[in-house]
């Protein structure tokens, strides 16, 4: 069997202990291989470095003297948006942080995991592991595919945690008066947010259905009729998963009559 190619993986940390204890932890990682390309003790030395060699991914500190973490993950966003059009993938983002107040904004900027110091190397091995299912995802992209994008998600912020979800487990987005309700087969989330701009961000997925509800697209499975006490006698979409139905609103009964028609 063809062994995979080895992760090529950017250090940037503005401290030379962090980096040597990264180097360390990185050399007792077994799958996936890693080769470390370079290391950047700031984020104009890491442009320097991305600019004249491939990475696959960035292990990235947020507090540096010049510039945060956050904003060279800014920087690397718009690489990916400009990936469909150049041979390479842009590389993805792992912070390694003393600072875990930042994970929102980190999972925001689309941060494929956020790890708190001292980094333990079952971690850091995890961490790659994702990155390596990742690069794997993105090589499987057929041609006419090419509008799928990899690791797809939305970012929950509980009071136990954050959780990175992702859009295939999605069922339903519904807006619930300051909220987002976020259903999947087995569980409720709440989200900040606005419902437009999750139809923007996820056209390919997610079909509205009502001015307060987006469903996903690959769970919509019959038209029922339905009564509801603010409108009246009309229709619902029932979804795969979930026992409730979903009002449609006769403005979006023809996209939906479309939809299942495929």
């Amino acid at each position: 069997m063809k062994q995979a190619p080895a992760l090529h993986i950017l250090i940037v940390d503005d401290e030379a202990l962090a980096r040597k204890r990264l180097r360390n932890l990185l050399a007792d990682c077994s799958e996936p291989r890693v080769q470390i390309v370079g290391e950047a003790a700031s984020v104009a030395e890491a442009k320097a470095l991305l600019a004249n060699a491939p990475v696959d991914a960035i292990l990235l500190d947020i507090n540096m003297p010049d510039a945060d973490g956050l904003t060279l993950a800014r920087a690397v966003q718009g690489m990916s948006k400009q990936a469909d059009q150049t041979d390479m993938a842009a590389p993805a983002i792992v912070f390694v942080t003393a600072h875990a107040e930042h994970a929102v904004q980190a999972f925001d900027l689309a941060a494929l995991d956020y790890l708190t110091k001292p980094v333990r190397l079952e971690r850091l091995q995890t961490a790659l592991q994702k990155i390596e299912r990742s690069r794997q995802s993105i090589r499987r992209l057929e041609p006419e595919n090419t509008h799928i994008i990899a690791e797809d998600a939305v970012v929950i912020h509980e009071r136990g945690g954050i959780t990175r979800l992702s859009i295939a487990e999605v069922l339903y987005l519904k807006a619930e008066l300051k909220y987002i309700s976020v259903r999947t087969a087995s569980k409720t989330f709440i989200l900040e947010g606005s419902l437009s701009d999750l139809e923007a961000r996820f056209p390919m997925q997610f079909l509205r259905v009502h001015r307060n509800a987006l469903v996903a697209r690959h769970a919509m499975r019959a038209l029922v009729k339905h009564f509801d006490d603010s409108e009246g006698e009309g229709w619902a979409v029932k979804l795969d998963g979930v026992d409730e139905v979903l009002a449609v609103s006769r403005r979006q009964l023809a996209a939906v009559k479309e939809e299942l028609a495929k």
